[in-house]
């Protein structure tokens, strides 16, 4: 009898314990939801009157009061493509080295992964103090959309890598011991069943970098700019989407409405990304789960 009304007080108390780790989860995640609807609510009701064609086509006037941004859309998302197409090779590079070619234990190995924690710390303004010294005096490109691009590539790779690698790492031993029963090379081996295994975080990784890369000002203040008219190349200074958002709030009297409205445009297109990213990511996976 004491030991049955031990094992049912056993039982009920891991039963509380389950519910009081549900009801834990459920509460974080729903306060984390509704601050993130709670700031959507409070810059779409100050800048949603300010949308419209012409605010996502013309170019900023007066300052950015007045006007639109579609100059500062065209230079964010060439400071993006500058970006990502420097980043992305190095990175997914860098991150199959680490996983397939390093030995585990090793101290080279170990001191790459640590300098990218260290990276993925640093303050966004040193890399801007970097970015300016190495891209735009010393390499001499000044203050343009090149310089900023890969300024972000440097900020945006040290997720890019460790995620990519942990996909990669992630993936079950015996792809690797199948390959080589089949006499698979190593590279037929990361192209046919690695990679495609570490894609998700991979497109995790890229989505995190996009995020960080988009939302970026201090670094590139020091790197691509102020100028907010239409860029002719990468080699123009241009104003990227978050630097308009706070010039407008900060030092330009009146233009609080067109930056809730630049801030809308930028969370909006952020939402799109993601979940664009996250539905092709699955579509393309069941298609290669599917496929003979």
């Amino acid at each position: 009898m004491p030991e049955a009304f031990a094992r049912h007080r056993n039982f009920s108390f891991g039963l509380n314990a389950d519910r009081l780790a549900a009801l834990s989860v459920w509460l974080t995640a729903t306060a984390i939801s509704g601050l993130f609807l709670w700031l959507l609510a409070d810059i779409a009701w100050r800048g949603i009157a300010r949308l419209s064609w012409p605010f996502l086509t013309e170019p900023p006037t007066d300052a950015g009061r007045t006007g639109g941004i579609g100059s500062i859309l065209v230079s964010t998302g060439l400071i993006l493509l500058v970006a990502l197409a420097s980043a992305v090779p190095v990175g997914v590079g860098t991150a199959v080295w680490l996983s397939e070619f390093v030995r585990p234990g090793s101290a080279f190995g170990r001191f790459v992964r640590r300098s990218l924690t260290v990276l993925a710390g640093v303050p966004s303004i040193v890399f801007g103090l970097f970015g300016n010294a190495l891209f735009c005096v010393y390499l001499g490109m000044g203050f343009s959309i090149l310089s900023g691009g890969l300024t972000l590539a440097c900020m945006v790779l040290p997720i890019l890598i460790s995620t990519c690698e942990a996909g990669l790492r992630s993936a079950p031993d015996e792809y690797r011991l199948a390959a080589a029963a089949l006499g698979l090379s190593r590279t037929a081996a990361l192209i046919h069943l690695l990679l495609p295994a570490a894609t998700p975080a991979f497109v995790a990784g890229l989505m995190l970098g996009i995020g960080r890369a988009v939302a970026e000002t201090a670094a590139l203040i020091f790197t691509s700019g102020y100028v907010d008219r239409m860029p002719t190349s990468v080699f123009d200074s241009g104003r990227a989407l978050s630097v308009h958002i706070y010039d407008l709030s900060m030092n330009v009297a009146g233009g609080d409405p067109n930056a809730h409205a630049a801030a809308l445009v930028l969370i909006a297109g952020l939402t799109i990304v993601n979940t664009a990213a996250a539905g092709l990511t699955n579509r393309w996976l069941r298609r290669r789960i599917i496929t003979p």
